[in-house]
């Protein structure tokens, strides 16, 4: 991972965890942990944990609950201040590719660790989501 960021000049900041029980979306020790890790190189890490029971097509507010570091402990990041652009693009992107069935791509790091030749960068995703995203097809 730290030679595809050096390569790429990309950085890890945060950490995204959905958990199996859908009705739960706090952060377990394991997320906590990893998220840990990663703001000890970046201080203004986040945590996304995703809201299993938001998750519909049709909500209009992104399905997730953000944490922040503060004073060594993850918190709440109040939902005022966050600034989430484009959410309407991204979900009508995020319908048309569950209806297409392209959402299977998606190659989380478990899934690469479990089978090392899965792409975790998620090449083929990125390229189909920007092409869903570009101006040809009516995105701006």
């Amino acid at each position: 991972v730290d030679v595809w960021c050096s390569q790429t000049q990309q950085r890890i900041v945060g950490y995204y965890q959905a958990n199996a029980c859908v009705s739960d979306s706090s952060p377990t020790p394991c997320a906590l942990k990893i998220a840990d890790k990663i703001a000890e190189q970046f201080d203004n890490a986040v945590l996304l944990m995703l809201d299993g029971g938001k998750m519909s097509p049709d909500y209009r507010v992104p399905p997730i609950v953000m944490y922040e570091r503060k004073d060594s402990r993850w918190t709440l990041k109040d939902k005022h201040t966050i600034m989430l652009r484009q959410w309407e693009e991204t979900r009508a992107i995020a319908g048309q590719m569950l209806e297409s069935g392209d959402h299977t791509l998606l190659v989380d790091f478990d899934s690469h660790l479990d089978d090392i030749t899965k792409d975790w960068t998620n090449q083929k995703l990125n390229t189909k989501i920007a092409e869903l995203a570009s101006p040809a097809n009516g995105n701006i």
